[in-house]
């Protein structure tokens, strides 16, 4: 269920919330405002509306009876061109966030469609807009777009309108000044974004209902299917092009091995992040994130095969979670990546000096792709116990990767934020690469060869 901040980004109205359902509507043009509280009116919402400030006094909506609420018959019949702010109700529905976020971000368009479910979305740019822009943006949101040149610049988005509502909620977290940083800096951000959401959410082994709630709203819009075990480990799985490729599993664990602390900040030194009080998280929540982020990134690959997603429940009391995945959900995998190892460039492959992950082929291949894309320093080694030792007891071909806390489970933990995002790109580089990644789990070698 979404929140009504969440409802409100994702059709483009411009409101603060101040406090919980409380929110500032003097940013907001008038017309808008009142098409906001005729469309709460419609949907039989308490509220109250005094001197610019909305106080909802109603719990949330589906969003699917908010999009009925504000779909009135005469939306999207033309949008204002050359206004600072379009007016909400003459942008199509599932168009009028992400148009809101553009003209916010000084990106200025001329007209847009949604597509109406029956042909490709598609936002007309002002001549005088910096397309690169735009397309640097939109990479790095990571949504598959074709730019078409006309009289105005043409781009047309290549994905279902429905994720154009969760396009506008990304694009709501996206500052100005971060458009003259680049693609691959406005990704790291909203990684970083992501990553700071989910150290606030609490879930010590055995209470990890919030996280996982969590997880699963940032990860369904992705994915094919998800899913809740009968023991609480939350599984997904996405088909990516033809899906005549690898089967692999990627893992990371949902707990941490005690609660966070109440009223505890995240201390920001540079890269480096730790806790005011108690531990930080990233023992797992780093490979929370990094998983989030390669099923976001899937779309745009060079990944044909299937992904499988296992975030376990209970992992620090004894990998107990994982234990207790369904067999039949790992009949067909290929090889197995978790993104739970402290410290960066580590690629483990075995626990201890005895229990291997894999064969040599498979934890050289990973060598080889970090060389290959320029990432130094990672090299293979043993470590200590993770999900990791379940898979390779099932005979799947696995390995663990660093991803940049240290001194976990103590109050002196911290995480580099910029080792955790070297192990997006490897993960990354290792998916583009699903023959060399299907041979090196077979056993054929470590040849890369794209597709």
């Amino acid at each position: 269920m979404k929140t009504w901040n969440q409802l409100f980004i994702r059709q483009g109205f411009v409101v603060e919330e101040k406090h919980p359902n409380e929110f500032i509507c003097t940013n907001e043009r008038k017309e808008n405002v009142e098409f906001l509280l005729k469309s709460l009116d419609v949907a039989n919402v308490d509220y109250t509306f005094w001197d610019d400030v909305l106080t909802i006094d109603s719990p949330p909506i589906s969003e699917k009876q908010w999009l009925k609420a504000v779909d009135v018959p005469w939306r999207g019949v033309s949008e204002s061109l050359g206004l600072e702010e379009p007016n909400v109700f003459e942008l199509d529905t599932y168009m009028s966030g992400i148009i809101r976020e553009l003209n916010r971000l000084g990106l200025r368009t001329v007209f847009c469609c949604d597509g109406h479910g029956e042909r490709s979305p598609h936002v007309c740019f002002d001549e005088r807009t910096n397309i690169e822009k735009v397309l640097q943006l939109l990479n790095a949101l990571q949504v598959n777009v074709h730019l078409r040149h006309s009289r105005f610049h043409k781009v047309v988005f290549l994905t279902k309108r429905e994720r154009l509502l969760d396009l506008a909620e990304h694009m709501r977290k996206v500052q100005i000044n971060w458009l003259e940083q680049g693609e691959e800096y406005i990704r790291k951000m909203l990684f970083l974004h992501t990553l700071e959401e989910l150290l606030s959410v609490s879930g010590e082994s055995g209470n990890e209902d919030d996280i996982r709630t969590v997880v699963h709203g940032k990860l369904a819009p992705y994915v094919d299917n998800i899913t809740t075990d009968r023991y609480g480990n939350l599984l997904a799985q996405k088909k990516c092009k033809t899906g005549h490729g690898p089967t692999i599993l990627l893992n990371a664990h949902l707990d941490t091995v005690e609660a966070f602390a109440p009223g505890r900040t995240i201390v920001k030194q540079g890269a480096i992040w730790s806790s005011s009080k108690g531990i930080l998280g990233g023992d797992d929540r780093a490979g929370v994130a990094i998983l989030l982020e390669m099923a976001k990134w899937l779309d745009t690959s060079a990944f044909n095969g299937t992904v499988k997603f296992i975030f376990t429940v209970e992992e620090e009391c004894g990998l107990v979670g994982a234990r207790h995945v369904d067999e039949h959900f790992l009949w067909d995998v290929d090889a197995a990546i978790v993104v739970d190892r402290r410290g960066s460039g580590d690629i483990v492959t075995s626990c201890g000096t005895f229990e291997k992950f894999c064969d040599a082929q498979y934890r050289q291949f990973f060598e080889q792709i970090a060389s290959e894309v320029g990432l130094t320093g990672w090299r293979c080694t043993a470590g200590g116990s993770s999900d990791t030792r379940i898979w390779a007891e099932h005979g799947i071909q696995s390995v663990n990767l660093s991803v940049g806390y240290e001194k976990e489970h103590t109050e002196d933990e911290t995480l580099n934020t910029d080792a955790c995002y070297e192990t997006v790109r490897l993960v990354q580089a290792t998916l583009n690469e699903p023959r060399g990644l299907l041979r090196a789990a077979r056993g054929l070698g470590v040849g890369v060869g794209h597709k």
